[in-house]
């Protein structure tokens, strides 16, 4: 089944609210190997400017994560998970993000693209903070393999 490229400009229904732990900005950490003292101290932390730890610049990916799934979920979309490859990840931020935040997120589809066979689908999960501003947008491209 290919991939439905009338999912362009789809809009998914927002993700429950993600509470960003400390433990779990510092597990993250610790997972990309970043020794950051704004990461893991929230003394540290605070001398930076920031009320809390401040997590790695890819932690959004893990909010993003729950938004692929519901796209993954849609059976509209023709993407058969078993066949995804991560193509590509962005991030652009409005400010980073820091424990104690609550982030709202939805996705949105912006570009499908047949290319030899395979399709490549990319899309953004806006993140806002619990007071709807702007947090940071996680831009990725998943390339779904076609047919052997």
């Amino acid at each position: 089944m290919a991939v439905n490229e009338a999912i362009i400009g789809r809009d998914y229904p927002p993700l429950p609210p993600y509470l960003v732990g400390r433990e779990k900005v510092r597990e993250f950490a610790r997972a990309v190997f970043s020794k950051l003292p704004i990461h893991h101290d929230v003394h540290a932390a605070q001398d930076a400017g920031y009320p809390d730890v401040v997590a790695p610049p890819t932690f959004p990916v893990v909010v993003q994560e729950g938004a692929l799934q519901v796209l993954l979920a849609d059976p509209d979309s023709g993407i058969d998970y078993s066949r995804i490859v991560h193509g590509e990840q962005r991030f652009d931020y409005s400010r980073p993000v820091v424990a104690g935040d609550e982030l709202h997120a939805t996705i949105h589809v912006t570009k499908v693209q047949s290319l030899g066979g395979h399709s490549m689908v990319t899309s953004e999960t806006r993140i806002n903070g619990a007071d709807g501003d702007h947090i940071v947008t996680a831009i990725s491209t998943l390339v779904v393999r076609g047919g052997e």
